[in-house]
């Protein structure tokens, strides 16, 4: 495990940290353990699960007015690194963005009309509708809602912190 994933008091991601910073968080009564290894750590008379998951205990206020910025790198990590109409997973040099409804068609440059494609599916589908051409992406393109998503995006997959990244 390279780190932690830090929660808020109300369950929201917030943070990767180390398990260094996190058992610091946890000794000082600022954390609490939510997911735990079964490996331990010895302090001197003690013994302690390993944390995978922490919770803050106290809630900190994140401001609204910070939001993901839409750019390639958070468009693939939002559709994990995965082309939305064929399903393969070519490779970051060889993803590309798609508008589903083509701008010259009155589509906008916004979350909820950008997903990540291969280019095979990209040229194909071209400057056509979905419906026209029955290429439908695999799941509605959305606003990711935490801007934690970008910070645990690339973080190392680890299927414990699943339930608490996902949407």
């Amino acid at each position: 495990m390279s780190g932690v994933l830090v929660l808020n008091a109300s369950y929201e991601p917030l943070h990767v940290v180390s398990v260094r910073r996190a058992i610091l968080l946890l000794l000082k009564d600022k954390a609490e353990v939510v997911e735990a290894a079964h490996r331990t750590f010895h302090a001197l008379h003690h013994e302690y699960p390993v944390p995978l998951v922490i919770r803050l205990v106290t809630y900190v206020r994140i401001p609204h007015r910070l939001t993901l910025p839409l750019n390639r790198r958070n468009v693939f990590i939002r559709d994990e690194f995965t082309c939305q109409y064929c399903g393969r997973q070519p490779g970051r040099a060889s993803l590309t963005m798609d508008h589903v409804i083509p701008r010259s068609r009155g589509g906008g440059f916004t979350w909820e009309n950008i997903v990540a494609a291969c280019g095979n599916c990209n040229q194909r589908k071209g400057n056509r509708l979905p419906k026209e051409i029955g290429m439908t992406p695999r799941r509605v393109p959305y606003r990711p809602r935490f801007l934690a998503v970008a910070l645990l995006g690339e973080a190392p997959s680890n299927e414990i912190w699943a339930k608490y990244i996902t949407e």
